[in-house]
């Protein structure tokens, strides 16, 4: 028997099947493209995604006829949401999160309760990329789209109700709407007010990790699963990744290095308001009951690869550039210091305004210093929060790496250094379909607990101790980096 997991992104969607030994019986991916229907608009085809999805996961189910599934989970994007009737038709596009309209609805939540009055509710930091926005602007803008919706689902909700569930949302993405009350655990009737959302609209929320239903009998025949999967509540992408590192205790975080890199850091309670607010932190609901996360982002593979193809455009289709271009890299810390401001920040600064910078280029500055202080001063764009989480007393003992990024010792052997504590790159670093699996093996009684499942999927393959030489370098050259930006910024506006 195995445990089939979904993840859902933003540009395609994966499917893999593993058995309770935690082997992988099979994978697929297929992608989709982004449409711009105007300037500052990004939308994704629901129904498109939803036929790729369903390709994905006939494909595996064809690939485990000897290892039949038995349940499934979802990992997905957060904010976007599809507007669907009851009898489970999509009616229209998601909007993302990088969508600009709806900006002026998230401005009522600040008027009416101020930026903590409202972060005591759904600690979140007000902006136009949340669900709350669109769902409002497809309201006054097309309100008869609006008027037969009967929900609004948001992205890993939508595929479980499309499979056979009833409609829900998870407590990880229902953080995201700007309207779910986070420590009540149930959709804020405040918020929805100050918002003139339609609560019908929205579905119950749902803790990660419970039974919500089996694979409709019509689903099953088309895909090719067998009868009666059970359907179990997945999450918020970036908490299943957590979970698929093995985080499932504070004091762990996993850190992310893709296009973006998210860290996400675990707590077993909400940390306070006021500092959490001030130092540009967010906090949702893991998919483990009773632990909460915070994302810290940032670029950091699109940076890599801006290098790439600007200082490497000859060989940028070989296999191995980048463990060519690791190799011209000195071995001890640059004296180069690099902005990584390429495209608009996540936190703690969000900015949009400004653009990269590389300082301390001399005549003898070699491409391998400039890819090195890249990879420094990304790095560097985290400490900041990290200390400020560090003050409130929610220190990190430990980063498990996964990703793209983490195939790069050197990438992870700079991150120990700068951070002082170790990190782990674990033997799967595609981490989010593994930890829906744990989830729907979980629920479904294959796993007594989530420290059994994590013990059979989640294997360490190599740890990176920090150096506490270059580590108390990096301290010192911590300091030059922070004051650059508030030094360049007002220039960089103008440009």
């Amino acid at each position: 028997m195995s445990l089939l997991g979904i993840d859902v992104g933003t540009t395609g969607c994966k499917s893999a099947a593993y058995s309770v030994e935690g082997r992988c019986c099979a994978s697929t991916y297929r992608e989709y493209p982004t449409l711009y229907p105007a300037p500052g608009e990004a939308e994704l085809d629901s129904s498109h995604v939803w036929n790729c999805i369903k390709q994905c996961i006939a494909e595996v189910a064809s690939k485990t006829k000897t290892d039949p599934v038995t349940a499934l989970s979802v990992s997905a994007m957060a904010e976007a949401a599809t507007p669907v009737t009851a009898d489970r038709r999509i009616l229209g596009n998601s909007i993302l999160s990088s969508d600009m309209r709806g900006s002026q609805y998230a401005d009522r939540l600040r008027d009416a309760f101020g930026a903590e009055g409202f972060y005591d509710i759904n600690a979140n930091l007000l902006g136009p990329g949340y669900t709350m926005p669109k769902i409002a602007w497809t309201r006054d803008h097309l309100p008869e789209l609006y008027k037969k919706a009967d929900k609004f689902l948001l992205c890993g909700g939508l595929v479980e109700f499309l499979l056979g569930s009833e409609p829900f949302t998870s407590f990880s993405h229902a953080s995201r709407t700007l309207l779910f009350d986070i420590r009540r655990q149930t959709w804020s009737s405040p918020l929805i007010k100050v918002c003139d959302i339609d609560p019908a609209k929205l579905p119950p929320c749902l803790a990660s990790g419970v039974v919500a239903g089996t694979v409709s009998e019509s689903m099953t025949q088309e895909l090719g699963l067998p009868k009666k999967v059970k359907i179990v509540v997945g999450g918020h992408d970036q908490c299943c990744n957590a979970l698929g590192a093995g985080i499932f205790r504070p004091g762990q975080a996993v850190d992310g290095i893709g296009t973006f890199e998210c860290i996400t850091p675990v707590y077993n309670q909400i940390p306070p308001t006021v500092p959490m607010l001030k130092n540009g932190l967010n906090v949702e609901h893991h998919v483990m009951q009773g632990l909460y996360v915070s994302f810290l982002f940032n670029q950091a593979g699109s940076v890599v690869r801006w290098f790439r193809d600007t200082f490497a455009v000859e060989s940028r289709y070989l296999d191995d550039i980048y463990s060519r271009l690791n190799m011209e890299m000195p071995a001890e810390p640059t004296n180069l210091f690099v902005l990584p401001y390429f495209a608009p920040t996540g936190s703690p600064r969000f900015i949009a305004d400004a653009s990269g910078v590389i300082v301390g280029l001399k005549m003898n500055t070699t491409r391998g210093d400039i890819l090195k202080a890249i990879l420094e001063s990304t790095t560097f764009y985290f400490v900041e929060s990290l200390d400020a989480l560090k003050g409130m007393r929610v220190d990190t003992s430990e980063f498990i790496a996964t990703g793209g990024g983490a195939k790069s010792d050197d990438w992870l052997q700079i991150k120990a250094d700068i951070f002082g504590v170790p990190f782990v790159r674990p033997a799967i670093i595609e981490s989010g379909l593994l930890g829906t699996a744990i989830l729907a093996g979980v629920a479904t009684g294959e796993f007594k607990h989530v420290e059994e499942a994590t013990k059979i999927f989640v294997r360490r393959e190599k740890a990176f101790e920090p150096n506490a030489k270059r580590h108390a370098i990096y301290r010192e050259r911590l300091s030059k980096y922070q004051e650059l930006f508030p030094m360049m910024y007002p220039f960089l506006k103008k440009l």
